[in-house]
């Protein structure tokens, strides 16, 4: 599956008041409107002095619709005005001047609306591409190993943040990183990008883990050095499936502990860490290497932060091992959806980058080829597999 909601499928909160293009019932209103003001003319026997109303039409087009609509809802709406019949200028000329005048307006307006929206979609445009080639969509496999991801950032109308994943496949195995930069939003994207670079060519040069870490931790050094002051630091978490083997290795920098998910139960990995990137450390207490032995039907949860750390509204943590059992054993791409879910309704105002990462190696005991999550007949597979390991 791709990644949700920052390269992939993306769920777009801004609401219409916020930019994105207003709903249907808005471009209703103007002609429902004016239908309503005909009918009441129309219908009563004594007719209503209503005719002012007629001035909101055009004002309402600006909304959603563009300038020669806009105009030809006031041509329409001048023209009622003149027909003795209708009663529409019953007061005198005062009321058809006044209307006049807000519909030429309304058209000034809409045209002035009409290309900023052109030019914001263009800006939009430009920056999601930046974005999206900062942390391109995650694809559903890599190598023998099957991945699910779910990326909120904490600033509104980005796709990336202070958090950052990446899974590669290399000669040396496939790689993931989860990591966290000091800071969100897009003052955290410049970090962010030179990270991902510097991880992606230890896929393919960098024999050990270790070397790999190492790598992004004098990326991030040389970075701020030249920055008074800059206190640049970034958490990171790095898991390695080597070829031919049933094993996990893990690095940690700082970062907090991935899960392994076995059936129904979410253990969480002590990956013994080391300190963050950055801050000058690496080499006085490197991070130790941990190997892992896996099962047939496990899976490798990681998370940022973002999620161990909300709180509700007593202050209290949510409780990430505890809540995961309850989706431990359902495909990869629904547990995460329903992790999102449960973490908003424990937290609903949640104010920091939100990732998790989903890894699910193909092992030489797999007899589905791992993927547990193409169907239930999948799924009921790897957890018989995983009980009986």
């Amino acid at each position: 599956m791709a990644t949700k909601a920052a390269s992939g499928r993306r769920d777009d909160h801004r609401g219409w008041l916020r930019g994105s293009p207003p709903p249907r019932w808005v471009r209703l209103l103007p002609p429902v409107l004016l239908v309503a003001v005909l009918v009441a003319e129309l219908v009563s026997s004594v007719p209503p002095d209503i005719g002012f109303l007629l001035g909101a039409i055009p004002s309402l087009a600006v909304l959603s619709y563009g300038p020669l609509a806009t105009a030809g809802f006031g041509v329409v709406v001048v023209v009622l005005m003149n027909i003795p019949a209708l009663h529409l200028n019953h007061p005198g000329n005062a009321d058809l001047l006044t209307i006049t005048f807000i519909a030429v307006l309304s058209v000034f307006v809409s045209l002035v609306r009409s290309r900023r929206d052109a030019h914001l979609v263009t800006v939009r445009s430009v920056a999601e591409a930046a974005q999206l080639a900062v942390l391109p969509p995650l694809p559903e496999r890599v190598g023998p190993v099957r991945c699910a991801g779910l990326y909120r950032p904490a600033q509104r109308e980005t796709l990336v943040g202070g958090d950052f994943f990446e899974v590669r496949d290399g000669p040396f195995g496939v790689r993931a990183v989860m990591g966290d930069v000091q800071g969100h939003g897009l003052s955290a994207v410049g970090t962010v990008a030179s990270l991902l670079g510097a991880f992606r060519e230890t896929v393919l040069d960098q024999r050990d883990l270790e070397a790999a870490a190492a790598r992004l931790e004098r990326r991030l050094v040389v970075d701020s050095a030249s920055v008074d002051h800059a206190e640049l630091f970034a958490t990171a978490l790095f898991l390695e499936f080597p070829p031919g083997t049933d094993t996990v290795r893990m690095v940690s920098c700082g970062h907090p502990a991935p899960l392994l998910l076995r059936g129904a139960k979410a253990l969480e990995l002590d990956a013994d860490p080391g300190p963050p990137l950055g801050l000058g450390f690496f080499e006085l207490s490197p991070p130790k290497v941990r190997t892992v032995e896996l099962d047939p039907g496990d899976r490798l949860f990681m998370a940022s932060d973002g999620v161990s750390e909300s709180r509700d509204a007593g202050g209290a943590f949510y409780p990430l091992p505890e809540r995961l059992t309850s989706f431990a054993e359902e495909p990869s791409d629904v547990l995460v959806d329903h992790l999102w879910e449960d973490l908003v309704r424990f937290c609903p105002s949640i104010r920091d980058d939100v990732s998790v990462l989903v890894l699910s190696p193909r092992l030489r005991g797999d007899r589905n080829d791992g993927d547990r999550d193409t169907d239930a007949g999948a799924t009921a597979d790897s957890h018989s597999e995983s009980t009986g390991g």
